[in-house]
C-alpha cells in the first residue's frame, strides 16, 4: 500500500487530524492508487499559519545574501534528486517521461534560478527626491495554492521568490497531484530552512480553502487554477484586503496568416495545443487562419491530429499521456459533445476512450473545423487535446475574433511579416505572445488581462508580487 502522506508543518511532518479523510490520489494512466493523502483540516491550516506568522520576524531580518545562500542550496538538492521528481510527475498526473524530465520537472530548478539571478540584478534600494529612498520589504506571511497541470512549475515560481523576498508562507498544492509537492517538501527540509519559513499543507478546497484564504494573519495570495476558484478565492480575502495575485484560465488565440509557412505553422501550432495532452492554461486552442488558406490548414491540422500517438508516461518519446481524471476526462467529453451538439465538424479524434485504452484517462485527439467564435468550444476553457480551426477574412477581423474572449492569458501570430507580427501582438489583449513559435523565457513575466488573472509570476516580476515598496524621506539627510 502506498505510504501515508503527511504534512509539513514549523519543520516537522505531520499526521492531520483523522476527521479530515483521506484522499486516494489516482494515477491516470493505470487507474491505481499512487498516495494515500492525509487531508488537513481547518485546525492545521491554522496551526501552518501560526508557524510562518511565527517565524516571519526572523526571516524577513535575514540578509538576503544568506537567504539567496539557502535558496541556492534549495537548488542543489533538487537537483541531486532530480531524477525523483521526474518519476513523481510521471505518475501522479500522467506527463510522459521526456516531458516530465525535459519540461516539467526541469521548471523547478530553472524557476528557481531566475529568481536568485533576478534578485542579485534588482536595485532592493534607490534614491529618489533631494533626500529620499524607495526601499522594497517582505509582503508577509503568504498562502500559495498550486494546481495539479504544471505542478512544480507552479510551486517554484511561487515558492522561489517568496523565500528569497523574505516571506514566509503555507503551500497547499493540489491533493489530485500530491506527490511531486511531497518530494518538493522533502527538498525545503533538506537544505535546511528556518523552521516555519515553509509549510505545506495537503487538503481540499472544500476544507481549509476559506481558512486559508480569510485568516487575518495572512498578508497575500498566490493562485493558479480556474477562473471559477479565483473569483471564489478574491471574494474571501476582500474582507482583510489582502494581496491577490492569480493565474487563472484561457483561451488562447493562434493566428495563422497566410504567409507563414503553411505546414510548419499549423503543425506547430496543433502541437503546441495537444503537448501536456492540452492541460497547460495558455495552450493556443483557437486556431485563426486566414480564410485563403483556411481548407489546406484544416488538412494539415487533420493529418497532425491523427498521426499523434498516445502512449505510457514511464515510456520514453514524443507521445501524449492521459487526461488527469476521470472526472476531468468526462468533462472533456461533455464539451466535444457540445461542439457537435452545436454544428461544428469533428475532422479527427471525437468523442469516447481513445483505441486501444481500455484502462486510463485517455482522450482522442480532437480537432474541430466549422467554428464559429460564439460556439461553446470556442469560448470554454477545455483543458485537453481539442483545437478549433477559425477562419478570419482579413487582420483587423482576426484581432477582433482572438480579443472576443473572457480571458487573455497568452496569444500567438503566425507571419511572415515580421512588421505585421509586432503589430498584431501590441493589438492582442493577452499578456504574454509567441511570433512565429518561440518560447518564453524564464526571466520574462507570466499573466493575463481580463479574467485570466492579475499580477505577474516568472523573474523579477515575481519577486514584486511578494514585496512592499515604502518610501522614506528625509533618509539621505545629514
Amino acid at each position: 500500500m502506498p505510504e501515508l502522506l503527511k504534512s509539513y508543518i514549523a519543520g516537522q511532518w505531520i499526521t492531520p487530524d483523522p476527521a479530515g479523510g483521506v484522499h486516494l490520489a489516482i494515477n491516470p494512466a493505470t487507474e491505481d492508487v499512487c498516495a494515500h493523502v492525509a487531508l488537513c483540516t481547518p485546525a492545521e491550516a491554522n496551526a501552518a499559519i501560526a508557524a510562518a506568522r511565527a517565524a516571519f520576524d526572523g526571516w524577513a531580518a535575514t540578509p538576503l545574501e544568506q537567504r539567496l545562500a539557502l535558496t541556492e542550496k534549495l537548488i542543489a538538492v533538487f537537483e541531486a534528486r532530480y531524477d525523483e521528481m521526474v518519476v513523481a510527475i510521471s505518475t501522479e498526473m500522467g506527463a510522459p517521461y521526456d516531458l516530465s524530465h525535459d519540461a516539467q520537472a526541469e521548471s523547478g530548478p530553472g524557476h528557481i534560478r531566475a529568481t536568485v539571478r533576478a534578485a542579485r540584478e534588482m536595485a532592493w534600494d534607490y534614491d529618489v527626491g533631494e533626500d529620499g529612498i524607495v526601499t522594497h520589504e517582505p509582503i508577509g506571511v503568504c498562502v500559495l495554492i498550486t494546481p495539479w497541470n504544471w505542478p512544480i512549475n507552479q510551486i517554484a515560481c511561487k515558492v522561489g521568490p517568496a523565500l528569497v523576498a523574505g516571506c514566509t508562507m503555507v503551500l497547499k498544492p493540489s491533493e489530485i497531484a500530491p506527490l511531486s509537492a511531497q518530494l518538493f517538501a522533502e527538498m525545503v527540509d533538506e537544505a535546511g530552512f528556518p523552521d516555519g519559513v515553509f509549510n505545506m499543507i495537503h487538503g481540499t478546497g472544500a476544507a481549509i480553502g476559506e481558512t486559508l484564504t480569510g485568516h487575518p494573519q495572512v498578508d497575500m495570495i498566490s493562485f493558479t487554477g480556474s477562473t471559477r476558484a479565483g473569483i471564489q478565492i478574491a471574494k474571501s480575502a476582500a474582507d482583510t484586503v489582502k494581496r491577490v495575485a492569480q493565474e487563472l484560465g484561457g483561451k488562447s488565440a493562434n493566428i495563422v496568416f497566410a504567409d507563414a509557412g503553411l505546414e510548419a505553422a499549423v503543425t506547430r501550432g496543433v502541437q503546441q495545443c495537444f503537448g501536456n495532452t492540452g492541460q497547460s492554461c495558455n495552450a493556443p486552442t483557437r486556431m485563426l487562419i486566414e480564410q485563403s488558406v483556411y481548407d489546406e490548414a484544416v488538412a494539415i491540422a487533420a493529418r497532425v491530429a491523427q498521426e499523434t500517438k498516445l502512449g505510457d508516461p514511464e515510456a520514453r518519446g514524443n507521445h501524449l499521456g492521459p487526461v488527469i481524471s476521470k472526472a476531468h476526462f468526462d468533462k472533456i467529453q461533455r464539451l466535444i459533445q457540445a461542439g457537435i451538439d452545436e454544428g461544428a465538424q469533428v475532422i479527427a479524434g471525437g468523442t469516447g476512450r481513445a483505441d486501444g485504452f481500455d484502462v486510463g484517462y485517455y482522450v482522442k485527439p480532437t480537432v474541430f473545423a466549422g467554428v464559429h467564435n460564439k460556439m461553446t468550444i470556442a469560448q470554454e476553457e477545455v483543458f485537453g487535446p481539442v483545437l478549433v480551426l477559425i477562419p478570419f477574412a482579413d487582420e483587423a477581423e482576426a484581432i477582433a475574433i482572438a480579443n472576443d474572449s473572457p480571458y487573455g492569458l497568452y496569444a500567438y501570430v503566425q507571419t511572415g511579416d515580421l512588421d505585421r507580427a509586432r503589430r498584431v501582438s501590441r493589438l492582442m489583449r493577452a499578456g504574454g505572445v509567441s511570433i512565429n513559435g518561440t518560447s518564453q523565457d524564464y526571466m520574462a513575466p507570466f499573466g493575463g488581462y481580463k479574467q485570466s488573472g492579475n499580477g505577474r509570476e516568472y523573474g523579477k516580476f515575481g519577486l514584486h508580487d511578494f514585496l512592499e515598496i515604502k518610501s522614506i524621506s528625509g533618509f539621505r539627510t545629514p
